[in-house]
């Protein structure tokens, strides 16, 4: 129910981003936004210690529902202008008119197969076998722990980068910032020293945040308003698709073969799908719009 009720939000919340702000704004306000949510995950982490530190953590669970009322309320407050209101449509309908946006742009299908191995990949290595391998070489738990808090703070690095940073080719330089997160897979094959791993995490964090809000951008630039939520849907669907197989796979695949092996090989495979979106003409050759008229809301009134 908690990844059925994501699936929800996050095409609908990231579809209304450009009919709230101009064009030339978009990137900024993405960054800004994601600016938000993983200052969050450092501030989160921090504040449930204390509660948990001070209470129990059945309290820190139950301080942690509380707050996602709280964000429920806030957005039911949330007052649009009623032109940016659609007219009803069909689920069917819907679904046929997101996927001919959706199939009609090579870059945008070619990323997302790219990210449905890439997540799989990544999600499985890093968050079934990093853990073992923090067992086993960086002191447990603690070791863990400063890992995933140093690639926090490389999300949060490259949101700040982002908001001064404005490439010509955005899914381009958002390609080329992904690379950043390959290293990381491999550090942990090794394993490097912990000192590394926490700069490789660092540097993955930034790499992932800078095409996260170029993705955005150019999504938001390059689909019409009234079809932007829908093509989202795709997007996180042929994105998160195969997240389970990976994660179910990891561990069975490292008793066999080698948790050094298994890693390696996952960094190969996240390596090599993000090159191969390049041979992608559009992938390349995607240029930022420096502005433009909104595109009409169907249904909307003038």
């Amino acid at each position: 129910m908690n990844g059925a009720s994501s699936a929800f939000f996050f095409p609908a919340s990231s579809g209304i981003v450009p009919q709230t702000v101009p064009e030339s704004l978009l990137q900024q306000a993405n960054a800004y936004l994601r600016l938000g949510r993983n200052g969050s995950f450092i501030l989160g982490g921090a504040v449930a210690g204390l509660v948990v530190g001070a209470t129990s953590p059945a309290t820190g669970i139950a301080v942690d529902a509380a707050t996602f009322l709280l964000g429920a309320v806030l957005l039911a407050a949330m007052r649009l202008p009623a032109s940016l209101h659609m007219e009803g449509s069909n689920f069917l309908a819907d679904l046929a008119l997101g996927w001919r946006e959706f199939i009609s742009r090579p870059w945008l299908w070619a990323i997302v197969l790219q990210f449905g191995i890439v997540n799989a990949v990544e999600q499985g290595s890093e968050g079934v076998l990093g853990p073992a391998v923090a067992k086993d070489h960086f002191h447990g738990a603690t070791g863990w722990g400063l890992i995933t808090a140093a690639q926090a703070i490389g999300l949060v690095a490259g949101g700040l980068v982002v908001l001064r940073l404005r490439p010509r080719r955005i899914l381009l330089a958002a390609t080329l910032g992904f690379l950043l997160t390959v290293p990381l897979l491999f550090g942990l094959a090794v394993p490097v020293p912990l000192p590394a791993v926490l700069c490789l995490a660092l540097v993955a964090g930034v790499g992932a945040e800078i095409f996260g809000v170029l993705w955005d951008t150019a999504m938001q630039q390059e689909i019409p308003q009234d079809r932007l939520s829908r093509v989202y849907s795709y997007d996180a669907l042929g994105s998160f698709v195969l997240i389970p197989v990976g994660l179910a796979a990891a561990g069975p695949i490292a008793e066999l073969v080698g948790t050094r092996s298994t890693l390696f090989a996952a960094g190969l495979l996240s390596l090599s799908a993000t090159l191969a979106v390049l041979l992608v003409r559009d992938v390349r050759e995607l240029r930022r719009r420096a502005s433009a008229p909104p595109v009409p809301v169907l249904g909307a009134s003038a």
